[in-house]
C-alpha cells in the first residue's frame, strides 16, 4: 500500500471537501481516513490515502491538488507517509 498524507487548510467555503474527492476518486486514490474541522471560519482537514491504484506520478499529483487548492482558495499539501513519519518522529 502506498500511504500519502494530504491536508487542505484555508478558508471554510461551501464545497472543498466535494473538490478535493472528486479529484481523489477520479484517479483512482482510496481514502483510508479523514477528518475536518472548522475553526472561526477556517477549514482544516487531513486525509490519510492510499495512491496504489493512481496512474500518474506522486509529483504530478502533488501539484494537480496544489492547483486545485488555488483554484478553491484553500492551500493542499501532499506528504509520502514514509516521510511524514521521519519528519514527526522523537
Amino acid at each position: 500500500m502506498n500511504k500519502t498524507i494530504i491536508t487542505v487548510v484555508g478558508k471554510d467555503t461551501v464545497g472543498i471537501i466535494a473538490r478535493v474527492c472528486t479529484y481523489l476518486a477520479g484517479n483512482g486514490i482510496n481514502i483510508l481516513d479523514i477528518s475536518q474541522t472548522i475553526v472561526q471560519g477556517y477549514f482544516n482537514m487531513m486525509m490519510i490515502v492510499d495512491t496504489t491504484g493512481m496512474d500518474k506520478q506522486f509529483g504530478d499529483m502533488a501539484d494537480e491538488l496544489a492547483a486545485l487548492g488555488e483554484e478553491i482558495g484553500v492551500v493542499i499539501k501532499c506528504q509520502k507517509e514514509e516521510i511524514f513519519d521521519k519528519m514527526h518522529r522523537i
